[in-house]
């Protein structure tokens, strides 16, 4: 899956009107970057979400032990190399020479080891990695050992992915607290410093280049090579509405727009001085996630039922209207592109569509009538219509309903309550990820099904723990595709989530912005052009 963007760190204000001066029009030009996320930044834990913002400020604040360059090769970041011995159950990683904290302290091992074990309790890769460890000590101030009871060959692809979650590390005594804790206090490893006094919730983020950072060496390469930070200040400015946004792009008070409304693609298309382009060729896909802990969820007999009412195009349409270039359908736990993706057990999806049959199913799989409680964000367009048209779906298929509409915040926190929806807590959601972190059963968070320690919804499901744990050790592509088939039919038995289909998304920013970074959207080497 091809993936390309150039984007630069932002901030958000909730009204044209409160929108400072055009940043590349003035004198200020190569010094400040304005930017609209795609939602506000809400958590700056980046190990307590897998929320897009949080990982984007995570790559501005913070660097890894290894990055992924285009062809998605580990290359060294704060790492200056490793060796595998032993047959690959002895690990030993050295340190960059000069490498330092926002504090000003070096990096040292200990700080990489206290940061590999937090993020090991979080992320799907770091949990597998973690069975197979049976020591991970420092040896120096500049080397570390990772000594394995079995091997584990995605090594360096896990702690070099770009996303949910990436390996960032912390200063020691950050990453000495459980991620379920979220820190509040942002000392970096990376080249922008977090401006903690003018972040303004909900409207404003700022950052600063960090003039003690050292770049790692090579090419430029998705999240592989130097972080440039080619701008001293970088501003995000959270403008919810869609039309604001736009008008604040075409009047040139803000510099970069990361997600387009579909229907105002013509519009900045045709504005002077605007580039639209695609910013992720590996497409997004649409979740519903239910949450496996209390009923009616925790029934996979009701969780099955659900399957013939759920029409991929009514989701894709209802956010990308009718042109299919935009989306896809026919999409199973696996996205387009992956070489994980088969036709096993598609017939789930892609059989008659009947909201009638999946009623009768419902009642037979004993529903009584519990309250569903759908977590509604209000103030992110896409989530917004995808929430309605499940709600809707819900209940035609006879579910008793109930939105929670909130912002995009305040659901962030909600949906790590694992309480009954009656208190506190929730039954459905709305998710979207990136191609990028379900092409495969490794990095897949929504097909971790280890219950307590699964992502937000909790699944338990021992079969496709078991296929997951062969995945890992299968020898080739083709025995992983094999496993792979196996994994998404027993998907559809113990259904996860339910996928909703695949779409694309553009970006738009100011034609005198150039960018030098294919990838993902990451808020690193842009610069004027």
């Amino acid at each position: 899956m091809q993936r390309r963007s150039f984007l630069a760190g932002t901030a958000g204000l909730t009204a044209a009107a409160h929108l400072a001066r055009p940043a590349l029009a003035q004198g200020e030009a190569n010094q400040v970057l304005r930017f609209i996320p795609q939602a506000d930044l809400s958590i700056l834990d980046p190990l307590n979400t897998t929320a897009y913002p949080t990982r984007n400020h995570g790559h501005l604040c913070w660097d890894t032990l290894y990055g992924l360059d285009l062809d998605f090769r580990p290359q060294p970041q704060l790492a200056a190399g490793h060796t595998a011995e032993d047959d690959g159950r002895r690990w030993t990683f050295t340190l960059r020479e000069g490498i330092r904290f926002h504090d000003d302290e070096p990096i040292r091992a200990a700080d990489a080891v206290a940061s590999v074990r937090r993020w090991m309790l979080r992320d799907t890769h770091g949990q597998t990695l973690s069975q197979r460890v049976e020591e991970i000590r420092a040896l120096d101030d500049r080397r570390f050992e990772i000594r394995l009871k079995r091997p584990f060959g995605p090594m360096l692809d896990a702690l070099a992915k770009a996303s949910s979650y990436p390996c960032f590390i912390y200063p020691e005594r950050f990453a000495t607290q459980d991620p379920g804790r979220a820190f509040t206090e942002v000392v970096g490893s990376g080249p922008y410093r977090f401006v903690a006094e003018e972040r303004v919730s909900g409207s404003q983020v700022v950052y600063r280049r960090f003039e003690g950072y050292k770049p790692a060496g090579g090419a430029v390469s998705l999240t592989a090579g130097p972080k440039l930070a080619l701008f001293e200040r970088l501003e995000w400015k959270h403008i919810p509405d869609p039309a604001t946004a736009a008008a604040a792009l075409q009047a040139g008070e803000v510099d970069w727009w990361e997600q387009v409304a579909p229907d105002l693609r013509p519009l900045l298309r045709r504005g002077r001085n605007i580039t639209v382009d695609r910013l992720d060729f590996g497409g997004t896909v649409a979740m519903l996630r239910p949450n496996h802990l209390h009923p009616p969820f925790d029934n996979p007999a009701l969780r099955r039922a659900l399957l013939p009412a759920i029409r991929q195009a009514d989701y894709m349409t209802a956010i990308m209207g009718d042109n299919r270039d935009l989306w896809r359908e026919g999409i199973g736990c696996f996205p387009e592109g992956s070489p994980m993706a088969s036709d096993a057990g598609m017939e789930a999806l892609t059989g008659p569509r009947d909201f009638e049959v999946a009623k009768r199913a419902v009642q037979a799989a004993g529903y009584k009538g519990e309250k569903v409680v759908m977590l509604h964000p209000t103030d992110i367009v896409n989530n917004n219509n995808l929430t309605a048209v499940a709600t809707d779906m819900l209940q035609r298929t006879g579910l008793n309903v109930e939105s929670a509409t909130s912002d995009w915040g305040t659901l962030l926190q909600r949906r790590a309550n694992k309480n009954p929806p009656g208190q506190g807590g929730w039954s459905a959601l709305i998710v979207l990820f990136g191609g990028m972190d379900l092409a495969n059963p490794g990095g897949h968070p929504l097909l971790r099904a280890n219950g307590q320690n699964a992502w937000f919804g909790w699944p338990t499901a021992p079969k496709l723990e078991e296929l997951r744990d062969q995945w890992f050790d299968a020898p080739d592509l083709a025995a992983q595709q094999r496993i792979g088939r196996e994994i998404q039919a027993q998907f559809f038995q113990d259904v996860p989530y339910y996928p909703l289909g695949q779409y694309l998304i553009d970006s738009a920013w100011r034609s005198n912005l150039t960018g030098h970074r294919k990838g993902m959207a990451l808020p690193l080497n842009v610069k004027r052009a």
